[in-house]
């Protein structure tokens, strides 16, 4: 139980990064919908319960060290191919979402230039990846019981202090812009680009446990788990609407309003989890090339937090807004491919 506690929880930590935890991508693709937007939040967590268990047992037993070997497992040499490419390219793009998002929170809660909380987040990730990968999962675990206490804090003042009839907050909300027009297809989109988000290191944490039981309860936890800061996320944005409307980072908002130090333990859970998905992104994009021990490791994560570091400054809501929505579209193809490949494990 344990192992598969420490599963769900790095599952947790590496979803919910900058967008998740600052409220902004809930805003987009839950919230903005209004009432409907808490059955698009149960059918979620479902989703990544269903997906999660599938690929923790895959990579448990693969007993496997890299997405790749899952990924081409699934799909074949072709679509195996497309996907690993897919998959690799959408973990570069996560992690720059994340220095994006640390460098929009340090502006938000102190008015240093975004730059500054960029080169903080690009120097932390590095630092971490000098670890071996069972630290880096037990680092990325332990924050996912702060962050679901803090969110729970500002659920319950949400609701004491709501000043909107639910009807005015479902029309407020219905006037902030989603990431799609439809509320199924966005709850499926925000599923699919974060279980490409997650997929890489699922599998791999999946490898570390022999027992596929285990490595499926591990899945299941953590879809449970962020499914619950959905829903407890959604309904504290969608309560103080009037409050969180076209802010850049919502949850954090909120927090500054019940008091300085809570919007201090909310920014500091903003800069774990954006910490936790940088540092998982990272380590599983740099090993698809290079293995920790080559002597070109080092050099090869400069270099990639680097160009990570340009590529920020296009903007933390646009990155969420374009960047995630432009994944959902193509992770639809990891998901039908997972989905098929347990259809038929079933089968045999």
């Amino acid at each position: 139980m344990k192992k598969s506690l420490q599963i769900g929880g790095v599952f947790v930590g590496l979803i919910v990064g900058a967008g998740f935890t600052s409220g902004q991508e809930i805003m987009q693709f839950f919230t903005s919908f209004g009432f409907i937007g808490i059955a698009g939040a149960f059918f979620a967590t479902f989703a990544f319960s269903f997906l999660g268990m599938i690929l923790a047992q895959l990579g448990s037993q693969l007993q496997t060290t890299s997405h790749k070997d899952v990924i081409y497992y699934m799909g074949g040499r072709s679509i195996g191919l497309i996907l690993d490419l897919f998959i690799t390219i959408c973990l570069f793009s996560v992690a720059v979402v994340m220095f994006a998002g640390s460098g929009a929170m340090f502006h938000q809660m102190f008015g240093i230039s975004p730059a500054i909380g960029s080169i903080v987040m690009v120097c932390l990730t590095i630092g971490t990846l000098l670890l071996n990968v069972q630290n880096i999962m037990q680092i990325i675990a332990m924050l996912t019981p702060y962050l679901m206490t803090v969110i729970f804090i500002i659920l319950m003042y949400s609701l004491w202090t709501m000043d909107l009839s639910l009807l005015e907050a479902n029309q407020l909300a219905q006037m902030q812009q989603p990431a799609n027009s439809n509320w199924f297809i966005s709850a499926l989109l925000y599923v699919s680009y974060n279980i490409v988000i997650g997929a890489a290191m699922l599998i791999v944490m999946g490898g570390t446990v022999k027992d596929r039981k285990v490595a499926g309860l591990g899945g299941i936890l953590g879809g449970l788990m962020l499914g619950t800061l959905i829903l407890l996320i959604n309904i504290a944005l969608f309560v103080k609407i009037d409050v969180v409307a076209g802010v850049d980072m919502p949850t954090l908002a909120l927090a500054m309003q019940i008091h300085p130090f809570v919007g201090t333990l909310v920014a500091i859970a903003l800069l774990g989890m954006m910490y936790s998905t940088a540092v998982g992104m990272f380590y599983t994009f740099t090993v698809r090339f290079i293995t920790p021990t080559h002597p070109l490791f080092k050099p090869a994560l400069i270099f990639v937090g680097t160009v990570g570091f340009a590529a920020s400054f296009i903007g933390f809501s646009n990155l969420v807004g374009k960047v995630y929505a432009s994944m959902g579209y193509l992770g639809f193809g990891l998901i039908m491919i997972v989905v098929f490949t347990w259809w038929k494990k079933r089968r045999l």
